[in-house]
């Protein structure tokens, strides 16, 4: 049985206005980049593969070392950043 789709945009327009300011542009962001083929296709694209230069190799082996140290920035410094939470 296929799901009323009245009823799923009328609950997706609920969820929306329980959203705080903060986070609507964030699902607006979404919203845009599922309805706009040409935001898509980026995602689409195939994967363009290049060697790995021993420089990149090295650069690569740091920034795993510097998590494995606990170095890296967390998932929520980073949505900070982006004005995601506060």
């Amino acid at each position: 049985m296929e799901p009323d789709l009245n009823q799923e945009r009328q609950r997706a327009h609920d969820l929306l206005d329980m959203l705080p300011a903060a986070k609507l542009n964030a699902v607006r962001n979404v919203l845009e980049v599922l309805v706009e083929p040409l935001a898509r296709s980026p995602a689409l694209a195939p994967v363009d593969e290049e060697e790995v230069t021993p420089e990149t190799a090295a650069a690569l082996d740091r920034a795993r070392a510097s998590l494995a140290h606990g170095e890296g920035v967390s998932h929520e410094e980073i949505l900070r950043e982006r004005g995601l939470i506060r």
